[in-house]
């Protein structure tokens, strides 16, 4: 149990980056007189601190870490920081946000960073008297990257959130005009004076027209981000595409005095296919992102409550907690929130992926955003603003487009060595072209035979800069850099239309090796809800009779199998009557009076020890229904039983089907639950589960997870809906939620399934399968295309204008390779047939 009077101290230790590291830290941090428990998390570069009354404050653990040899970065002490997000339209790979990440990460006050690549978007938590909007925006326009857009609301803005989108897409494709109208017509020019006509002051001409895209409103986004990135002692993809174009420009202007090949055409086309690249991968990410943009405007604008008995009409953003809204049909409901009067069907496809509308009545709960199809409602608001389904959706979509995959580590290692790597090369295919022209020009002779763009006969000075400069435009880590977020972020976006929450990265690439898939019985498998689901009548006894008399007496009681008893009884047209001197003996049974009969229900040994004749006769038909699981009790009247009533709890529609698929996947079945050996084998036994481990108290289930884990190489999950299942959920692999489970499960799981059908934990497997199919052909293409262009492009086999097409390619070609997901996906139905 938790020291109620504890606090937790969080430390920001960037150089913690090992098991090594954050075991010096642990053990400098346990020498201090007042500490409690200590977790480190690496990937964060964070170490939670748990102190005692009266302990060390988070100055004096500072301390100590420092000087144990790590800076500390940031220091929370429980209080909310502040949420500050950036919207950085150039941050277009994983490389450009590591840059990014890193800018910020050298500013005091930063508690936590995430980027997000499908929305250009950077969520900076900053500490108490930490940098404000406009420190973030300096530092990162500093490291070469312009910021659209500055938000300090933490609540999700869809409207905003677009506004910024188009803006960015509006000036994309501004630039690309304006560098597109002058870059044709230098083609133009350029074909008839290199083959026909040469034409008077050619060079002239094609200078000014090239001047302003290579340095004026086309170009000088890219030079200047290159500038500051370079200033800042990183390299982004715009340092590359400034090297391509400014020389050659330059080196053009020297035909003015000495007669040699002009690049200045050069120049120009690599600048204008660069700006074409940015305003397509713009589209294409658009495309990829549109789900979580989508969810973003769903909401209602406005509410109608219940202000001093009369209705009004109110912005959503006001609303509080216990408003009472009024929703009519076809209107969007507000907010969460729990009906209180009428009924009606609810379409809640945005939240479960379902098409068909769901009943909801008095006590229900309801989602905001989902849309009342017939009845008018009055709903108490539960949930508003950040906490409300949406918006917590919204926050996991995000959360997991901005995660890392393990497989990821390798693009990272490569990106970040990448640019200053191409820059050695480019250099070294210029001097090698100057100093051993003859030794390569065989390579060109060869290369001619079937590329029309290869000239053996050029100059040595214009083959040493061909080839420098087609290194420079076709080296892309972009395209690696996109591999893996692209793919999250279209695989993330389909999860979401389907009610698959996947909260992270690492879960995704987890869930391929996942080899068993353990399943709680309660609210899982079955529905959480005993029904009545048979009745064994004595000889002579009307099975009406003994309903009414049952149902009568269990009327009065609050237990669940009372109310399954009643439940299912009025489902059989029996209605209860008054009963008088009822008596309940805890959970062994009740008693009362129904008009002049004394009735008893309850188990054997009760009635065996208040006498009741004719038990002997049900003995076969109570085996039979206890050894199906049933829970039976019997029914006696005035001393003579009269038969048994049986309730169980009813599995859940799509559970055979779900652990079918499931053993289609080749996985090993487990059920874990606290019921006894024989309900749960009889539950086992009917859905075809391999394994069973029954009367399993809550605290067992992390030991069972963990016994299993020993026994199959860690690979297991586990799929829960309960408070009690938290715990397990955490344990497994990757722990998935039930949707309609309880909020700590949810938190707790690293995959939420909002349908709540077992048939889910299938869809998510598939699709994270595919995702992570994605990802790993990504990599491959953008490595081996890498891995190609460099060396075609040094050894003078690439026309820089080709090198810079090829380069757009490639990041488009890994980013419609990420849609075809989306396409593959939008044929297929949730659990339906997968290709």
């Amino acid at each position: 149990m938790s020291d109620t009077s504890s606090r937790t101290i969080t430390l920001t230790v960037p150089g913690m980056g090992s098991d090594h590291c954050a075991g010096i830290v642990r053990k400098t941090l346990q020498r201090q007189s007042g500490v409690g428990e200590i977790q480190t998390n690496i990937a964060s570069h964070r170490v939670s601190v748990s102190v005692k009354e009266g302990g060390p404050d988070g100055n004096a653990l500072k301390q100590a870490v420092e000087g144990a040899g790590y800076d500390v970065a940031a220091v929370s002490d429980g209080r909310s920081a502040r949420q500050i997000r950036l919207t950085v339209p150039g941050m277009g790979s994983d490389h450009c946000a590591g840059i990014v990440r890193k800018t910020l990460e050298r500013l005091k006050g930063i508690e936590s960073i995430d980027t997000n690549i499908a929305s250009h978007r950077v969520s900076v938590s900053v500490e108490e008297g930490g940098p404000d909007g406009d420190a973030l925006k300096s530092a990162v326009e500093g490291a070469g990257y312009d910021v659209a857009a500055v938000q300090t609301d933490e609540a999700e803005d869809g409207d905003a959130d677009a506004a910024i989108e188009e803006g960015y897409l509006s000036q994309a494709r501004k630039r690309l005009i304006i560098a597109a109208i002058p870059t044709t017509l230098i083609m133009i020019l350029m074909i008839p004076h290199m083959f026909w006509q040469p034409i008077p002051g050619y060079l002239a001409i094609v200078s000014l027209l090239a001047f302003p895209v290579v340095f004026l409103y086309g170009g000088a986004a890219t030079h200047r981000a290159s500038w500051r990135s370079l200033k800042n002692g990183t390299f982004n993809m715009d340092v590359l595409i400034s090297l391509g174009s400014l020389p050659p420009y330059l080196i053009g202007l020297i035909g003015f005095v000495y007669p040699m090949t002009s690049f200045i055409e050069m120049a120009a086309t690599i600048m204008t296919f660069h700006l074409l690249g940015r305003y397509l991968e713009a589209l294409a990410k658009g495309r990829a992102s549109q789900a979580i943009r989508r969810l973003l405007t769903l909401g209602a604008k406005t509410a109608r409550v219940e202000r001093d008995g009369e209705e009004v009409e109110v912005p959503v953003k006001e609303l509080a907690p216990g408003d009472i809204m009024i929703v009519r049909p076809g209107d969007k409901i507000p907010t969460d929130g729990e009906v209180i009067e009428g009924e009606s069907h609810i379409d809640e496809s945005i939240a479960t992926g379902e098409s068909v509308p769901v009943y909801k009545g008095v006590g229900d709960s309801v989602i905001g955003a989902t849309i009342n199809k017939e009845g008018r409602l009055r709903v108490a608001a539960t949930r508003v603003g950040g906490d409300t389904f949406l918006s917590q959706v919204v926050r996991l979509i995000d959360q997991a487009q901005g995660s890392r995959v393990p497989i990821q580590e390798f693009a990272d290692r490569m990106t970040g060595r990448f640019v200053p790597a191409v820059i050695l090369i480019s250099l070294a295919s210029l001097i090698a072209w100057a100093l051993f022209p003859d030794a390569l020009r065989p390579i060109l002779d060869w290369g001619a035979t079937f590329l029309p763009w290869v000239n053996p006969e050029a100059a040595t000075p214009v083959l040493a800069i061909l080839a420098a400069i087609a290194v420079l435009v076709i080296a892309c880590p972009c395209a690696l850099g996109l591999a893996t977020p692209t793919a999250l972020m279209v695989g993330s976006g389909i999860g979401a239309e389907r009610g698959i929450l996947i909260r992270s990265g690492e879960a995704i690439q987890t869930f391929k090796d996942i080899k068993v898939i353990v399943l709680d019985k309660t609210g899982t498998i079955t529905r959480g809800e005993p029904k009545l689901t048979e009745v064994v009548t004595a000889e002579g006894v009307d099975e009406d009779e003994l309903l009414r008399l049952a149902t009568s007496v269990e009327n009065a009681s609050e237990h669940p199998i009372a109310r399954a008893i009643v439940d299912g009884a009025g489902e059989r047209g029996v209605k209860p009557d008054d009963v008088s001197e009822f008596r309940s003996t805890g959970a062994r049974g009740v008693s009362g009076k129904v008009g002049n009969i004394h009735v008893l229900i309850g188990n054997r040994l009760l009635l065996q020890e208040e006498g009741i004749r004719g038990l002997e006769a049900l003995d076969d038909a109570m085996q039979e229904l206890e050894g199906k699981g049933r829970t039976a009790v019997i029914v006696a009247a005035d001393g003579q039983a009269m038969g048994i009533v049986a309730v169980a709890d009813t599995l859940k529609k799509e559970s055979i089907e779900a652990i079918r698929g499931m053993h289609d996947l080749g996985l090993h079945v487990v059920m874990i639950t606290g019921d006894n050996e024989r309900a749960a084998r009889a539950v086992a036994d009917e859905v075809g589960i391999d394994e069973v481990q029954a009367g399993v108290l809550p605290e067992g289930k992390v030991d069972a997870i963990r016994a299993l884990q020993q026994k199959h190489g860690n690979h297991v999950a586990m799929v829960g809906d309960g408070i009690n299942d938290a715990p397990a959920l955490k344990q497994a692999n990757v722990g998935i939620a039930i949707g309609a489970g309880a909020d700590v499960a949810i938190e707790a799981a690293d995959v939420t399934l909002v349908r709540g059908e077992l048939t889910a934990v299938v869809d998510a497997m598939h699709l994270s399968k595919a995702t992570f199919g994605k990802i790993v052909q990504n990599l491959i293409w953008a490595s081996a295309y890498n891995v190609a262009a460099i060396p075609i492009a040094a050894a003078g086999l690439l026309h820089p204008m080709i090198g810079v097409i090829a380069m757009t390619a490639s990041s488009l070609s890994v980013i419609g390779n990420s849609l075809l997901l989306k396409r593959r996906y939008a044929r297929a139905q949730p659990s339906g047939e997968r290709s």
